[in-house]
């Protein structure tokens, strides 16, 4: 088949096209212009086609893909670091730029469009967070992907729409100053790390398990609204996490708590509940934290 993926040199794109890759299809990588990242996708792949193309001009791909297309990933998102998640320009702009990369699926003849939503769409709560829980987005960012769901979601009339609410995920290629990149870096070196108060439930996914649980959806024919998060034995006190990290490293370096202010989001608990995902696909979640960690340290060659 033949699929579409933008944000393609992102932490969540870069894979995803190696895994579309690596099942046999064709993928059209929808890049900036003279993006700094290009070296992610690699060279000399047959079934990579990048495609240079703005996000604002999305709804123009078909000047530039020649052949009908299967399914379109939609990960292309500006602004999703700390620094602009409460920027209401930037973030409005994603809308319109993804109402175009929408409409820019339908002239492909995509019958799937993929998106990559969040759990900041929810904002806070204290429960666990099924796709029925009351949206209250706190960030700029969290607003901006519900006022998309909501307007594809009317557009998508005769046409396949999986809105995919993406929780914690870490795994190779993260931002270097997620936590768990963090602890990596911080720990084996022998560093000191300054936390926030870390005392709110939370849940890792590792990245391969992520993509699985994507490309699930997409072959199962399901569409609507769907948690993709680690399962329920996931879920526990931030802390928690923090400490196995540092013993997975030996138990080298230190680290203290209340030290850092929180994110844009608040304090928020993450408490994802993925039953819909799992009665929607035959996904389980395959690696575990501790395993994941183990993953990482011996790809880093910690």
């Amino acid at each position: 088949m033949n699929i579409v993926v933008t944000g393609a040199t992102s932490f969540i794109g870069a894979p995803m096209v190696d895994k579309l890759i690596g099942m046999g299809h064709d993928v059209y990588a929808v890049v900036r212009p003279a993006s700094k990242n290009r070296a992610r996708l690699g060279t000399g792949r047959e079934r990579l086609h990048v495609i240079e193309k703005n996000l604002q001009e999305a709804d123009r791909l078909d000047e530039e893909i020649l052949v009908p297309c299967e399914a379109f990933f939609h990960f292309g998102w500006d602004g999703a670091g700390s620094g602009n998640r409460m920027n209401r320009e930037v973030q409005q702009k994603n809308v319109a730029d993804s109402l175009k990369a929408l409409e820019g699926a339908k002239k492909l003849g995509c019958r799937t469009f993929l998106f990559s939503g969040s759990q900041a769409e929810y904002g806070i709560h204290q429960d666990a967070m099924t796709e029925e829980t009351t949206l209250n987005p706190v960030s700029e960012y969290g607003k901006a992907k519900v006022d998309f769901c909501r307007k594809a979601m009317e557009l998508t009339d005769g046409f396949r729409y999986i809105h995919a609410r993406i929780f914690s995920i870490y795994g190779p290629g993260d931002h270097p100053w997620s936590l768990v990149e963090s602890c990596l870096k911080t720990f084996p070196a022998g560093g000191y790390l300054s936390l926030g108060e870390c005392t709110q439930m939370w849940n890792f996914l590792y990245l391969d398990d992520l993509l699985e649980a994507l490309t699930a959806l997409w072959l199962s024919g399901a569409e609507g609204i769907f948690n993709v998060a680690g399962e329920r034995g996931e879920t526990r006190p931030l802390r928690d996490y923090v400490r196995l990290m540092y013993e997975a490293c030996g138990c080298h370096g230190c680290y203290s708590y209340g030290r850092r202010p929180q994110n844009a989001e608040g304090p928020a608990n993450l408490i994802p509940d993925v039953k819909k995902l799992m009665e929607a696909t035959d996904w389980r979640q395959e690696i575990p934290f501790q395993e994941g960690i183990r993953r990482l340290i011996q790809s880093k060659n910690i």
